[in-house]
């Protein structure tokens, strides 16, 4: 009896973490954050006009507040504005000067995401 009652209990919390975890890599739970959801940040705008522009492929990204602290990552660079895909994991990067792809590969990963490519 005593043996019943702890697969039943070990099959249950086993349901939960299934649950948590499919929600999880769907991009529909806050993964990554303490509260809810981030609150989505506006389009930077640029000083000047566009002069190079780059589609960054992103791995490790599960949700909308991962896109929008990548976002945040590379838009704290001066000259550059991003837009992520969280569905395409890459993020359309826009820039009003030279910009090295190492400062942008850097910007990502000390956000905590890997970049794949950039092209």
């Amino acid at each position: 009896m005593v043996d019943a009652l702890i697969v039943l209990i070990v099959l249950v919390l086993l349901f939960f973490a299934m649950k948590g975890s499919v929600k999880h890599f769907k991009g529909e739970g806050s993964c990554c954050s303490s509260s809810s959801s981030l609150l989505s940040t506006e389009e930077k705008h640029l000083d000047g006009p566009v002069v190079a522009e780059r589609v960054v492929r992103i791995s490790g990204m599960h949700c909308q507040n991962c896109a929008e602290r990548v976002k945040r990552a590379l838009d704290s660079i001066d000259g550059v504005s991003a837009a992520v895909n969280l569905q395409k994991e890459s993020a359309d990067v826009r820039m009003d000067r030279t910009v090295d792809d190492i400062v942008l590969k850097k910007k990502i990963e000390e956000a905590g995401y890997t970049v794949l490519s950039i092209s």
